[in-house]
């Protein structure tokens, strides 16, 4: 069975190592490494293998968009190279698996990269100031969610959050606060979910691999690996408000016991999200191809209301510190919470993500040799 990595870099050496043990069936495999500009020694990596006769079927596997999500992600990957990539037929299957997209946030155990950006916010077409006016609840919020101040005083703070999170309840109402929260921003650069004022680095890679890669197919599947929101012993299949096929068709087709569209009424509203950007290029750029992508999100603290004030405490808190810095030891309980949040330390839970993985794997790559 695999198990999380202690590291990015042992994370990502143990990504590349499994390369060559595709080689044999997908001869021109390629392993590619990208580096980020503003560090090279940090790389998103990306395997890709042609099908030997015809591009049938493309399986797009991708990790780290939210870098510490990352390490669930690399799990996921060596449970499909162990027990499912010999499934497929090499004549007609071709694979793009794509380990950290944000390789800055991996390794430094963070969410956004080293821009304060989240990457699930920045795949935008056309002009980023149009956005500042989207997420019209932020600007009343922006004190609760982004506190200009050290953290100092732990307890303090966890109590302010309570008395805060109180009176925004009421004026807001749960949903409000939730969209607020979540949906992503883009008039505060220091705030939380906040999606930059221009393309990253790391999408703009991002984009063009998959510009490249998905030419030429026929039918595309992409899942795309995340953890923290949903239930905790329960994978959610995320599919995009653009996904025309209802969700019971989906959930018997690709092994999901529970689907959601990415909207307030199931899960959660998001601009600039990344899988939304890939329906829209499949449409524009790949008319005839049978598309789908979904987000396989695996829930950590659980869906209760208490516990969704619990990630939103860990996430306003982190954020603080990122941004303002905290005493050693508020930092240190911050950096426990918020693993937590991302990368479970229960053994059951990985045991339990990985069955739902498998499930979904089983549904989509049946045995075609």
């Amino acid at each position: 069975m695999t198990t999380i990595p202690e590291s990015y870099d042992q994370s990502r050496s143990r990504f590349r190592s499994r390369a060559g043990t595709l080689a044999n069936r997908w001869p021109q495999i390629r392993l590619t490494a990208l580096p980020l500009p503003s560090d090279p020694e940090l790389t998103t990596d990306v395997i890709a293998a042609d099908p030997l006769v015809e591009k049938d079927r493309l399986i797009v596997i991708t990790t780290g968009e939210h870098g510490i999500e990352g390490y669930l992600g690399l799990a996921v990957l060596e449970l499909f190279f162990m027990d499912y990539a010999n499934r497929l037929d090499a004549r007609t299957t071709g694979l793009l698996l794509i380990h950290a997209i944000n390789p800055w946030g991996m390794h430094n155990w963070k969410r956004n990269n080293n821009a304060n950006v989240d990457l699930n916010r920045n795949f935008i077409d056309g002009d980023f100031d149009a956005l500042k006016d989207t997420n019209p609840d932020y600007p009343a919020l922006s004190d609760y969610f982004s506190p200009q101040e050290p953290l100092h005083h732990l307890a303090g703070a966890r109590l302010g959050f309570v008395f805060s999170t109180i009176k925004n309840y009421a004026v807001f109402g749960a949903r409000r606060l939730r969209e607020a929260a979540l949906m992503g921003q883009y008039r505060f650069p220091q705030g939380i979910y906040f999606g930059g004022t221009e393309i990253q680095p790391e999408t703009a890679a991002l984009m063009d691999v998959y510009r490249h890669g998905f030419a030429g197919y026929k039918e595309i599947v992409h899942l795309d690996m995340h953890t923290g929101y949903g239930p905790r012993d329960q994978m959610t299949m995320v599919v995009s408000p653009l996904e025309k096929r209802p969700a019971a068709e989906l959930s018997t087709r690709f092994g999901a016991p529970r689907v959601a569209a990415a909207n307030p009424d199931e899960f959660y509203t998001m601009q600039g999200d990344m899988i939304d950007w890939e329906y829209r290029l499949a449409a524009r750029e790949f008319p005839d191809a049978d598309f789908f992508a979904a987000t396989c999100e695996f829930g950590t603290y659980g869906d209760s209301i208490l516990q969704a004030a619990r990630s939103l405490r860990i996430t306003i808190l982190k954020n603080r510190m990122n941004q303002h810095g905290a005493s050693p030891d508020a930092a240190a309980w911050v950096e426990r919470e918020y693993r937590e949040l991302y990368v479970p330390s229960e053994p059951a839970w990985l045991e339990k993500a990985l069955a739902d993985a498998r499930a979904v794997f089983e549904a989509v790559m049946p045995a075609q040799n």
